[in-house]
């Protein structure tokens, strides 16, 4: 297939950034590695739940994006969540912090990017066949642009020693995480949405049935780097230390036989970002949850939709 612009990384930015150019009237073709379109908004269903093993909400306050939410809120795809979340530590819940309302979504925040993809008829997914510089140069001959959407370090890969600018560019540190995912028999800890943990191997801690609406018995906690850093070979080594640190937060016993890791062996960018995307003389674009101050993803359909506002305006 030609295309005007060939979008590598089926995440939020890279959809966010597809659909900028498909509106646009340009002809767009995506394609992902993965068997499902998702990126870090990657999700697991169990007995029909749907279990977020990346970001768990999102947030907004960019009017663009705002927008863009309050449209999946009306269609169902999000529902405001709290706006409160718990602080723990090996003591157990403490406090509340207060922030902006976080928006979840009952399907699975993968459900999003689904729903981005909605009129790009050129989606490729189970692509494995990308090899070093290939994919750049090969989709250059066929395409006007080539975004890489994905971190940094993966982008780097897919780049020839000619692209040294964006090479240097693309060189951003990241640190690791793991998913740990509890599913239980049934409810038997405080109510609580979500804890900010500190002084455990866990970072993040989530009742997920809260988060969907469904009162499932699912609990989702995020490593810290450190534990994840150890584990990255093996992330199933993560679950014990993880669980041990969900029974000191929520102060019950936990019987998860079933509970299983995803590894995120770029889960966090280490350094912040003043631009929100790079696209080169050559029309090599990159974007991502990268691409900010924080990762987050509204940052990341931010970084896409500006990326993607700039090819247009160039391509035409």
């Amino acid at each position: 297939m030609t295309a005007d612009v060939l979008v590598v990384g089926g995440g939020i930015s890279g959809l966010a950034c597809a659909r900028r150019c498909d509106e646009a009237g340009l002809l767009v073709q995506v394609l992902d590695r993965g068997r499902r379109l998702g990126g870090r908004l990657a999700a697991r269903t169990r007995h029909d739940h749907p279990i977020d093993l990346g970001a768990p909400y999102c947030t907004a306050t960019d009017e663009r994006f705002r927008a863009v939410v309050n449209g999946w809120v009306g269609r169902g795809l999000l529902r405001p969540w709290t706006d409160t979340f718990r602080t723990a530590g090996p003591g157990g819940l403490g406090g509340h912090r207060q922030g902006p309302m976080r928006y979840a979504a009952p399907r699975g925040m993968r459900s999003l990017v689904d729903d981005l993809a909605v009129g790009i008829d050129a989606v490729e997914r189970d692509v494995r066949t990308v090899g070093p510089g290939r994919l750049v140069d090969g989709g250059l001959e066929a395409a006007h642009a080539v975004v890489l959407a994905m971190p940094g370090p993966q982008a780097v890969r897919l780049l020839q020693a000619e692209h040294l600018e964006l090479v240097a560019t693309a060189q951003q540190s990241y640190s690791p995480g793991i998913t740990v995912v509890a599913p239980v028999a049934e409810r038997t800890w405080p109510d609580f949405d979500g804890a900010f943990v500190s002084g455990l191997p866990i970072r993040w801690l989530a009742d997920d049935g809260a988060s969907r609406g469904d009162g499932a018995p699912v609990l989702v906690a995020h490593t810290t780097p450190e534990l994840a850093a150890a584990h990255l070979d093996d992330p199933a080594a993560a679950i014990a230390p993880a669980l041990d640190a969900m029974r000191q937060v929520l102060g019950v016993g936990l019987d998860a036989p079933d509970a299983f890791a995803h590894r995120w062996t770029y889960a966090q960018p280490s350094e912040p970002r003043d631009a929100t995307f790079a696209l080169s003389p050559t029309g090599i674009g990159l974007c991502g949850d990268g691409w900010s101050a924080r990762s987050k993803v509204e940052a990341a359909w931010l970084s896409g939709d500006d990326l993607g506002a700039a090819i247009v305006e160039r391509l035409r």
